[in-house]
C-alpha cells in the first residue's frame, strides 16, 4: 500500500513538473521554424514593420488609467467601450516574433510585461476589494467589477463585453510564457486567474449562467490552461463556472442549438469545453465538443 501510495505521489509530481514546463503534449519552439524567402517571410516581415509603428505607451494607456496610474501616452482611438483589448492581442503578436528572434519585439513584449506588473500592483493597491491580481483595460473597471463581485450586474451588462475584452489580455500573458518562457508573465497570468476565481467566488450558478449570457470570448480555456500549468484543481472549478450551459448542455445531449447564433461568441466557448476534457478527461465535455466536430455545416451567423 505504501509503495502504491508512494509511486501516486511520484507520477502526480512528475505530471506537474511536466505542466510546468509545457502546455500542449506536442508544442514545439517557433525558434525552430525558419522562413526562406517568399510570401510566407515577406508577410510576416511586413507584419513586424506594422506592429513596430505602434506606439507603446498609447496601448498601455487603458491599464494604467484603470489602475489609478499616469498614462504616459493618449489611448488610441477605440471602438466605444472597448478600450483595451487590443493591447493583449499585440502583447501575443509581440511574443510570437519575439520567440522567432526579433530583438525589438523581445524588447517590446518585456516593456509590456514590466509595465503590466505597476498595474497589477497599483490594482491591488487602490481597489483591494476587488483588484487583486487584475491587468484589465476594461473602460470604468472599478465601477463594473467593483458592482459585479457583489452580485450587482448592471454596469456589467452597460460595459461592453467586459470578460471578452480581458480575456485578450489572459491569452497575451499565456503566450508570453508559452512563446517565450517568460516567468514574470506567467505569475501575471496566474493572478489575474486568480481574480477570476475571487470575483465570482460570491456568484451562485445561476448568476455565473447570466453573465455568461454576454460575449466571453475564450475564459474557461485560458482557465484550463492555468490548471495545465499549475496542476492546481481550483482553476479547473473556475474553469468549468466560465463553461456556458445554455450551449454546453443542449450540445452534451446532442441537440443542435446553434441556428442564429453568432459563431464568435460561440466557438471559443466550445474550444474551451475540449480544452477541459482534454484535461479532465470530462465527458460531458467530450460529448459536446464531439457534437460540434460532427456538426460543422449547421448555420452560425
Amino acid at each position: 500500500m505504501k509503495k502504491a501510495l508512494l509511486l501516486t505521489a511520484f507520477l502526480s509530481a512528475s505530471m506537474m513538473a511536466s505542466a510546468q514546463e509545457k502546455l500542449y503534449a506536442d508544442e514545439f519552439p517557433l525558434g525552430d521554424v525558419t522562413l526562406l524567402d517568399g510570401p510566407l517571410k515577406k508577410a510576416r516581415d511586413l507584419n513586424i514593420q506594422t506592429l513596430l509603428k505602434y506606439d507603446n505607451d498609447r496601448l498601455l494607456a487603458p491599464y494604467l488609467k484603470e489602475a489609478g496610474l499616469t498614462p504616459k501616452g493618449t489611448s488610441y482611438r477605440n471602438w466605444d467601450g472597448l478600450d483595451g483589448h487590443v493591447g493583449g492581442h499585440y502583447l501575443t503578436a509581440m511574443a510570437i516574433n519575439a520567440a522567432t528572434g526579433n530583438e525589438e519585439c523581445q524588447r517590446r513584449m518585456e516593456y509590456w510585461i514590466s509595465e503590466l506588473q505597476r498595474c497589477a500592483d497599483a490594482n491591488a493597491k487602490n481597489h483591494p476589494e476587488w483588484g487583486k491580481g487584475y491587468v484589465g483595460g476594461v473602460p470604468g473597471s472599478d465601477r463594473v467589477w467593483g458592482n459585479f463581485k457583489k452580485g450587482d450586474f448592471g454596469a456589467y451588462y452597460g460595459a461592453w463585453v467586459p470578460f471578452y475584452n480581458i480575456h485578450k489580455m489572459y491569452a497575451g500573458l499565456r503566450d508570453a510564457w508559452l512563446y517565450c518562457g517568460n516567468e514574470q508573465a506567467k505569475q501575471l497570468f496566474l493572478g489575474f486567474c486568480d481574480w477570476a476565481i475571487d470575483l465570482t467566488s460570491g456568484l451562485t450558478d445561476a448568476q455565473m449562467e447570466r453573465a455568461l449570457d454576454t460575449e466571453h470570448g475564450g475564459m474557461n480555456e485560458v482557465l484550463a490552461d492555468a490548471y495545465a500549468i499549475t496542476g492546481e484543481k481550483k482553476y479547473l472549478d473556475v474553469a468549468r463556472r466560465f463553461s456556458h450551459r445554455r450551449l454546453l448542455h443542449p450540445l452534451m445531449a446532442r441537440r443542435d442549438c446553434l441556428d442564429n447564433m453568432h459563431a464568435n461568441t460561440q466557438v471559443p466557448k466550445v474550444i474551451g469545453f475540449e480544452r477541459i476534457a482534454e484535461l479532465a478527461g470530462d465527458e460531458a465535455y467530450h460529448t459536446a465538443g464531439a457534437f460540434r466536430r460532427g456538426h460543422r455545416r449547421s448555420r452560425v451567423v
